[in-house]
């Protein structure tokens, strides 16, 4: 048959299909959810099917706060007051800053640490009068107390200030023009931060805006204090008059709409700026304070080039932008669409062709990742599924932009899965959507089909630049085993990529004076100037950056996230006690000023000290490192 003719039966077929869809629209019952897919719409591979297992999505099991309950005394404390609250988001966010911790409801415990941090309220409801004098005493001893929304129980003095007014019309907090602790805050975005936008018309969180304090940290927009600090000797009391872990899952969730200014290529560190606060306050306070560096082998920028192929000329020219990246050394993820199926969206392109462009990227050593089969906007309200979806049964197909039938998002993510998996010889571990469309459900299942890392959301609509653990539902009490990477520069946007280079460099550059995580986002569609921009992307941050695809960095923060930090302290300096439980090499470490690495009592080699920082070689287990102060 020549290929005019074949064309134009094909045309047909969707004209006819897309007519038989309308009128079900029209005037079919609401409860079905199948069409079928003419033969011509539908790319058949002889012999393939599957998969053949079942996938069932595990139950919600809320995470117990013991569950960070262990470690020594030289850790940050959290003395949680309400175990409903939401303390996960502040757990995971010291996890992704780097700062040791663990959560105990026990007043005398929490007291024995150098630095506690009160969760989620303080007041007499929750605490008893003599904890509440207990922790008054504390900042005079010499220690380092903050409390996160101190409405009660006495302790106003404690923190230095008279009253604390509740309301819903704070939209924006400054932070105080000269403090040490705020002294690597220098960014307007980062001393300017935001509760809500008045003019989207959304309630925002209730805030505590603190009276008559004397120098405050920050202030509302309506005068108050929106972080108190009261001076005791060598201890420091601190008020901080929002909800900080609800804030930090606003984020984490994607659930914060009322605060996101912009959708990406922006540098917003919103939620990075309170988890570098807690950091300064931590590493100020405790004079033997050790963290963890959230970028591998001690550079201060990670980058993972991504790319996003679903348009038919895409997997050609993914091929051009992987041989350029294997002879930089780079391995770049490659989030293919399998689209076996001719519908609304465009023509088939994973098929016979596709397949031997997909091997070839295997071949390259590139990374590769499921970007769907559908590629639906509404991908966020698809039913959760079966479990059971394969192919070549499973045929979801897109009417419109708002429309799909025959879809699920288990059916999604495992039929997707199977193939790539099928035909590249890799078994592939990351997943992003497309159009970005999130649902709900989706970290759960995402767990169930074998995924451990996304690239979901944008760093501008998750207000942070660092990676971040999802939550089961994305709700506020259960965590999954899983990570997100959002995405920080994309194409999409004008000026035409190729002409954004200079603020791209700009985003990259702010966002690596804290090691923030870089993902960037390029559609293959053509090579011209998006190509040539990520050749002067990779020159522009080389020198500063850490490489790698999103499977590898993902292992590597998996991997960091477990990471256990104990230091005991001396006379003469201390020692580091890290535990790895999985294989994990370049952890940085940041010990205080003035401790240098002794090699004498540890006989691994390849350990490497700049300044404060000092990069550690592959490790497993648990591991002593002792540092001495003073000359050599």
């Amino acid at each position: 048959m020549e290929r005019s003719t074949l064309i134009r039966l094909t045309g047909i077929a969707i004209l006819f299909l897309s007519i038989v869809i309308g009128s079900w629209v029209l005037f079919g019952p609401r409860s079905v959810q199948h069409i079928d897919i003419p033969d011509q719409a539908f790319h058949r591979f002889p012999g393939v099917s599957g998969p053949d297992h079942a996938t069932v999505v595990p139950p919600r099991v809320p995470t117990a706060w013991t569950t960070y309950g262990e470690g020594s005394k030289s850790r940050l404390a959290i003395l949680l007051t309400d175990p409903d609250s939401s303390w996960l988001g502040l757990a995971h966010g010291l996890k992704s800053i780097g700062v040791p911790f663990r959560i105990t409801r026990d007043v005398r415990e929490a007291l024995t640490h150098q630095v506690v941090l009160v969760y989620p309220v303080i007041s007499g409801k929750v605490l008893s009068s003599e904890a509440l004098q207990a922790l008054a005493e504390f900042p005079k001893a010499g220690g380092t107390l903050i409390g996160v929304q101190v409405l009660g129980g006495g302790l106003n003095e404690t923190f230095g200030f008279r009253e604390a007014l509740v309301s819903r019309q704070r939209y924006d907090l400054q932070l105080a023009e000269s403090d040490p602790l705020l002294a690597e805050l220098t960014d307007p975005r980062e001393r300017h931060l935001r509760v809500g936008i008045r003019a989207k018309g959304i309630e925002v969180m209730g805030t505590y805006g603190y009276t008559e304090s004397v120098a405050p940290l920050a202030r509302f927009d309506d005068g108050t204090a929106a972080i108190t600090q009261k001076t005791y000797g060598q201890g420091r009391a601190y008020a901080i008059g929002l909800d900080l872990g609800f804030l930090l899952l606003k984020g984490y969730n994607n659930r914060g709409e009322e605060l996101v200014q912009t959708y990406d290529n922006q540098f917003d560190p919103t939620l990075d700026v309170w988890l570098r606060l807690l950091k300064s306050i931590y590493r100020t306070a405790h004079t033997g304070a050790v963290t963890l560096g959230t970028v591998p082998f001690g550079k201060s920028l990670s980058v993972m080039l991504t790319h996003d192929v679903d348009f038919t000329q895409s997997i050609k020219n993914a091929v051009d932008y992987a041989e350029y990246e294997k002879s930089q050394g780079l391995v770049g993820t490659y989030f293919i669409q399998v689209k076996y199926i001719r519908d609304y969206n465009d023509d088939i392109f994973f098929n016979d062709e596709g397949v031997r462009y997909l091997a070839r990227l295997a071949d390259l050593g590139m990374e590769l990742g499921s970007h769907t089969i559908a590629h639906s906007k509404v991908f966020n309200r698809f039913p959760m599924g079966t479990g059971r979806e394969a192919y070549p049964a499973y045929t979801p197909f897109v009417k419109d932009r708002t429309t799909a039938f025959n879809a699920s998002i288990l059916g999604e993510l495992r039929v997707s899965k199977f193939l790539i998996d099928h035909f590249s010889g890799q078994s592939i571990v990351s997943f992003r959507p497309g159009e970005l469309s999130n649902p709900f459900s989706l970290p759960q299942a995402l767990l169930a089909t074998g995924y451990q890392y996304s690239s979901t959301a944008t760093a501008n609509n998750s207000l942070t630049h660092l990676p971040y653990q999802l939550n089961y539902d994305r709700l506020t009490d259960s965590e999954v085993e899983l990570f997100e990477f959002p995405v920080t520069i994309e194409d999409e946007e004008l000026p035409k990529m190729g002409d954004r280079l200079p603020e791209a460099l700009e985003v990259a550059r702010q966002i690596s004076r804290y090691g923030g995580v870089m993902v960037v986002l390029i559609h293959p569609n053509i090579l011209d100037h998006k190509l040539a921009f990520e050749k002067g992307f990779v020159e522009g941050v080389r020198s500063y950056a850490w490489f790698g695809s999103v499977g590898e960095f993902g292992r590597w923060w998996a991997a960091r996230n477990q990471v256990q930090l104990d230091v005991a302290q001396g006379e003469r300096g201390g020692t580091v006690t890290i535990t790895t439980p999985e294989s994990v090499a370049g952890l940085t470490l940041e010990v205080p000023g003035g401790w240098r690495f002794d090699p004498s009592r540890l006989s691994m080699k390849g350990i490497e000290q700049r300044g404060t920082f000092v990069t550690l070689p592959e490790l497993k287990g648990v591991h002593t490192l002792t540092f001495a102060t003073g000359s050599r």
